[in-house]
C-alpha cells in the first residue's frame, strides 16, 4: 500500500507567542506577522502537491491553515481534535515570567520541553503523544498515497519528531520549533512509520519545505 506523506507544521505566530505566554488549549488568534507567516508558507508549499489541508480546532492553527488553503486553491481545512497542543492545565494563560516567580522548577523543564513535565490538571506525556499520534495516523489512513499539510503546535511536533526517529517519548529534544516549521511523517497500512522525515528550514525571506526521504 502507498504511504501517505503528511507535512506537520507549526502554525504562525500569535501575540501570546511573543510576550511568552504558554497557550496550550487556550484560543488565540494569529498576530499580524502570524498573517503574513501563514502567508509566507503558502508560497513555499506551492508545487508540493498538496490534496488536503488539515488543522487543530485551535484558532491559531485554523487560521493559518485557511490562508494557506485559499491560497493553495484546497478545499476548506478539516480538523481534528486529536491535533490540539498539550493541555497545561492550571497553568495555562500564565505568562512564562509568572511561571518562574511561582514555580522555578516547573518553568525550567517547560524551557527545556521536556515531555516527562507534570502539569496539575493537565495531559500527561503519554496522554499527549498517544493523542497526537493516533490522530496523524487517523489522517494518513485516509489519504493513501497523498501528500497532505497538517497545522497544528509546537509540543505536537516535538512528539513527531520522537516518534519518526525512534527516540523515547521521554527524550528532550532541546530545540524549539519555530512558528512555520515542519516535520514530514509517513502512514502506510495504518502505521506511523519510524524513519524518513526531514524538517523545513526557515529563512527571514520565507519557509522552505524540504522533500520527504524514502
Amino acid at each position: 500500500m502507498i504511504a501517505a506523506s503528511l507535512c506537520v507544521t507549526r502554525h504562525g505566530e500569535t501575540d501570546w507567542n511573543k510576550r511568552g505566554v504558554l497557550q496550550g488549549w487556550m484560543d488565540v488568534p494569529l498576530n499580524a506577522l502570524g498573517r503574513r507567516q501563514a502567508a509566507d508558507m503558502a508560497a513555499a508549499f506551492q508545487g508540493e502537491g498538496f490534496s488536503a489541508v488539515w488543522s487543530s480546532p485551535l484558532g491559531r492553527a485554523r487560521e493559518t491553515a485557511d490562508i494557506i488553503a485559499a491560497a493553495l486553491k484546497l478545499p476548506p481545512p478539516s480538523c481534528h481534535a486529536g491535533l490540539k497542543e498539550r493541555h497545561f492545565g492550571a497553568i495555562q494563560g500564565i505568562p512564562k515570567s509568572e511561571i518562574a516567580e511561582r514555580n522555578p522548577a516547573l518553568m525550567e523543564q517547560i524551557l527545556r520541553r521536556n515531555p516527562a513535565a507534570h502539569f496539575v490538571g493537565g495531559e500527561s506525556m503519554d496522554e499527549f503523544a498517544d493523542r497526537t499520534l493516533g490522530a496523524c495516523t487517523e489522517i494518513g489512513a485516509r489519504h493513501h498515497g497523498e501528500r497532505v499539510l497538517v497545522i497544528t503546535h509546537g509540543w505536537v511536533l516535538d512528539v513527531l519528531s520522537r516518534h519518526a526517529n525512534g527516540l523515547p517519548r521521554s527524550t528532550v529534544l532541546h530545540v524549539k520549533p519555530k512558528n512555520g516549521e515542519s516535520v514530514w511523517v509517513e502512514v502506510a497500512q495504518g502505521t506511523l512509520l519510524v524513519g524518513g522525515t526531514r524538517g523545513v528550514e526557515q529563512h527571514h525571506t520565507g519557509f522552505h519545505p524540504s522533500k520527504p526521504t524514502k
